[in-house]
């Protein structure tokens, strides 16, 4: 059981004007922190963070990552005893899906990025827990990496792109050059070329390379959002009848910039000087740098501003009613624009924060006459609260119009503290954000046990983890990087201490998040407040906590892998106090449970590793043969969009080019054989819905049928299926049962991959060739998927298997179901890898072979004793320069560390 500790540092600001014989308020200040704390203890905020052993990767690696979860106070976690982790492509399909089993509060993994399901390009890691699943996923660990490719590569390609505006459409010009691995132009070679959009072509052309290797597309007149949504495909002609295809996304090639502002406390009040933050970004979501001025209705320039750091700034105005206010801007570029400010309200208080030394906040409370005319006398409240947790509360009779007071940043833990202004009905009239930097993280170290050293020699590092002058127990993972092959930008990093004290609690992008915390100094101080006044934060909403309008819980916290389901007679009718025994064939484990009067069964922390079988039986049972097994599916995570795009490559080729290069001489000196698979013609089970527990309620025989003959010469499986699925409509993006459709009932087919549910656009990534069967549901029998899912229908996509066994008696008695003894797939723990590590006894090169491993070394399971030590060691490779060793990690009591050591390597 999760221990939880509550911290609550109650202060009255006497400073405020605080009076005993105030009138009696609506809500008390008391209940909105006994309500608060009340939320915060039933609702805990469990976060995941994951430790990646590099920035960016190529086709053919393997990413090595450690899980932290963590809650309250960055405590590890004892909320979720499974994580999931899934890799996402930038169409928006899941290339991979991880479950991993967590201990106290840590777990590790790898992903191997395999030339067959992976191409260059961008790809998200995305990471949760089931607890999670109930809350925003915009809180989610979802982190954008780029991959490149240097295996088999013929062409490297460069793309860039001009863009002119024209009555609502817009021109792009894109300038292709062509080289190969060594760098020399592709010359006078035939490029033919797509604009696609959702699998469908907008524009096609052709052309020939230049002299230098360059090919202009000329892209026609069209809607912006066609092309920021679309992609470029080529084709170049190597000859001999080969070509090499390249894609290139469009989100950056309209040039376009947009500015916005945001009033401190959220609006513009009649006579209360305002701070006033903007952010100005350019079409692909990055900060630019602006300059420009606020003008008023009459011309009059009332203030100048300018960026501080990328694209953001701030200035302050006194703003009047009545008056409109306009900024004009100025780009990079030299074009300009102007923008509309918020309008000035009539009425109104708000909050102003500042720093005025490196201890205090200083708060400032400010209303306008009008406000005091109306509200006088009348109590108010200041709550400040971190991770749901209150550390200072307050109240005041509303008597003058500026209330001020110091408060110690002591008070508060390092990261975000909300303050809410409320009016004594607990209605929140004004919030700011703010961002405290104690700079207290544990003082983490490594040593070296030499002061340089040469290629293949053995390093041994020492770690020391203390707080403050404390040694402490903690868990930590340690990369070994080379500089040379692996550059980095610290300040572009995810790190422990930018994710889970900054970007876990504010949705929307944050560009460079490290850079806060990479040797803090004032400057950086500043920035990290005018970050806070721009970006959104609502992770903790109190009128939804005042109101006892409390989230609804889908999922329970999941301490392992459960099964369950329902046990119904033919008829449909639930049948309790029934016998299931559950089976692991692989595992030689069996368990045994009993249904409870509704029918429903379930079996709790079952051990079943990657993808497993698992036979649920309820023969045991009187009139079992008229008995069947319902499975509950198994949960998939909706796909929301990247938050994260703006860090997207486009060049991988040229941005990545010194791990390309290692990753090239690697793929060279390995000598890897082509493997030769030879196939028999052995009897094969035809997949069907029956291979799956979720299906297990359907009707033994779908309705309609698409075979995998009528598919196999069909590119796209969504545009065949379009036109093919009998008794289906495909209107708006969607599969209707035509009888319903046309009878005025709009409610869309559920669609299937496997066991899997996805959306219309993954079909798009299948090509016919790969199904075996198409099986069409008119109903969904007793299974329940109509109304779970809101859907009428069902739509399976049985991908192809190849069995290479002959088949047995219990295999062909297997392909008659038999619905009170099912056997289906289960996703189990994914078993993590051991990361290789070579030991030498020699230095020569020559006899083992070039060592030109990047990740010099990977350990996530580093834990420091009682005096705060740990030690490792590993051999260096033959890189020589310098190296990077990353140490990231925590101790029990949630204090983070992050530790960044070079050294020479000669």
């Amino acid at each position: 059981m999760i221990s939880r500790k509550f911290l609550l540092v109650i202060s009255l600001l006497f400073s405020f004007g605080f009076a005993a014989s105030a009138q009696q308020d609506s809500i008390p200040l008391s209940t909105v922190i006994q309500k608060t704390a009340k939320f915060q203890s039933s609702y805990p905020i469990e976060k995941v963070y994951l430790h990646l052993d590099k920035p960016y990767y190529a086709v053919g690696d393997t990413i090595w990552f450690k899980a932290y979860l963590t809650v309250e106070k960055h405590q590890p976690s004892g909320l979720s005893g499974v994580v999931y982790v899934d890799i996402i492509n930038s169409q928006d399909s899941v290339m991979d899906n991880l479950r991993l089993p967590v201990r106290n509060g840590f777990a590790n993994g790898n992903i191997t990025l395999t030339g067959d399901t992976y191409k260059q390009g961008s790809y998200r890691i995305r990471a949760y827990t089931n607890w999670m699943r109930n809350f925003d996923s915009a809180y989610f660990y979802d982190h954008t990496i780029n991959v490149g490719n240097a295996i088999d590569k013929q062409v490297n390609a460069f793309i860039t792109y001009k863009s002119s505006a024209k009555k609502g459409t817009v021109k792009v010009d894109a300038d292709i050059l062509y080289k190969d691995p060594s760098n020399n132009p592709y010359a006078n070679k035939r490029v033919n070329w797509q604009l696609m959009k959702n699998g469908d072509p907008i524009n096609k052309g052709s052309g020939k390379t230049d002299d230098k290797g360059h090919l202009l597309v000329d892209i026609p007149e069209n809607d912006p959002a066609n092309i920021t949504s679309g992609l470029l495909l080529t084709a170049i002609d190597m000859g001999d009848r080969k070509t090499v295809s390249n894609s290139f996304s469009l989100k950056g090639a309209v040039t376009g910039y947009d500015v916005q502002f945001f009033p401190e406390s959220g609006q513009l009040t009649n006579g209360v000087r305002t701070k006033i933050a903007f952010k100005a970004i350019n079409s692909r979501g990055l900060g630019v740098d602006v300059t420009g001025n606020i003008t008023d209705d009459q011309g009059t320039v009332i203030a100048n501003f300018t960026t501080a750091h990328l694209g953001m700034g701030i200035f302050a105005i006194s703003p009047e009613a009545g008056k409109v206010y306009t900024a004009n801007v100025t780009f990079p570029d030299g074009s300009k624009a102007t923008y509309r400010l918020p309008r000035v309200q009539a009425m109104g208080i708000g909050i102003s924060l500042s720093s005025p030394d490196a201890d205090n906040l200083a708060v400032k409370v400010s209303a306008n006459e009008l406000f005091l005319q109306r509200k006088q006398n009348k109590s108010f409240y200041l709550v400040a609260q971190s991770g749901g947790v209150v550390y200072y509360a307050a109240q005041t009779v509303m008597q003058n119009l500026v209330y001020t007071a110091t408060i110690p940043k002591s008070k508060f833990p390092t990261g975000i503290v909300q303050f809410t202004l409320f009016s004594s009905g607990g209605y929140a009239l004004c919030e700011r954000i703010a961002f405290i930097q104690h700079n207290d993280q544990l003082n983490l170290t490594l040593k070296t046990d030499k002061p340089s050293y040469t290629t293949r020699q053995s390093v041994h590092l020492s770690v020391l983890a203390k707080n403050n002058t404390t040694p402490v127990v903690g868990s930590f993972s340690v990369a070994v990087l080379d500089d040379t092959s692996v550059p980095s930008n610290e300040d572009s990093e995810s790190t422990i201490l930018s994710n889970l004290l900054l970007t876990s609690d504010l949705k929307g992008y944050i560009e460079k998040p490290n850079y806060y915390f990479n040797k803090p100094d004032q400057e950086k101080q500043d920035n990290l407040d005018i970050l806070m006044l721009t970006q959104g934060y609502r992770r903790f909403s109190y009128e939804d906590i005042l109101a006892d309008k409390l989230p609804q819980i889908f999922v329970a916290p999941e301490t392992g892998i459960e099964v369950s389901g329902i046990l119904r007679t033919t008829t449909g009718l639930p049948v309790g106090k029934a016998n299931i025994r559950l089976r692991v064939p692989d595992k030689n484990f069996s368990a045994e449970t009993t249904t409870d009067p509704s029918g429903n069964f379930k079996f709790s922390n079952v051990v079943v590793m990657d993808t497993s079988k698992i036979s649920l039986s309820a023969r045991n049972n009187v009139n079992s043969k008229n008995l069947v097994i319902n499975v509950n599916g198994e949960l998939y995570q909706k796909i929301d969009k990247n938050p994260n795009v703006p860090d997207e490559i486009v060049n991988i080729d040229s941005a990545m080019q010194p791990y390309l290069e290692n990753a090239r001489k690697q793929y060279q000196n390995s000598r890897v054989l082509k493997e030769v698979v030879i196939k028999s013609t052995k009897f094969e089970k035809k997949p069907s819905h029956n291979d799956f527990g979720t299906f297990s309620g359907l009707p033994a025989q779908a309705d309609h049928e698409i075979s995998g003959d009528q598919l196999k010469d069909c590119p796209l499986l969504i545009n065949c299926l379009s036109t093919m699925a009998f008794g289906l409509t495909f209107v708006d993006n969607n599969f209707y049962i035509t009888r319903d459709y046309n009878a005025g009932k709009r409610v869309p087919v559920q669609i299937y991959v496997g066991s899997m549910p996805v959306d219309v656009n993954f079909l798009a990534s299948i090509s016919g060739a790969e199904v075996a069967s198409v099986e069409i549901f008119l109903t969904d029998g007793v299974s329940g998927i109509n109304r779970m899912n809101q859907t009428n229908g069902v739509l399976v996509i049985n991908k192809k298997v190849i069995k290479k066994e002959k088949i047995t008696l219990a295999q062909l008695q297997s392909l008659i179901p038999k619905q009170n003894d099912i056997t289906f797939g289960i996703q189990g723990y994914n078993k993590a890898k051991e990361f290789y590590m070579p030991k030498y006894d020699v230095t020569k090169a020559s006899s083992l072979g070039a060592d030109l491993r990047n990740t010099i070394y990977w350990n996530p399971k580093i834990i420091t004793d009682k005096n705060g030590v740990a030690s490792f060691s590993f051999f260096n490779s033959d890189a020589r320069g310098s190296y990077r060793a990353v140490i990231e990690g925590l101790d029990a009591d949630g204090n983070l560390g992050r530790y960044v050591l070079h050294y020479t390597v000669k």
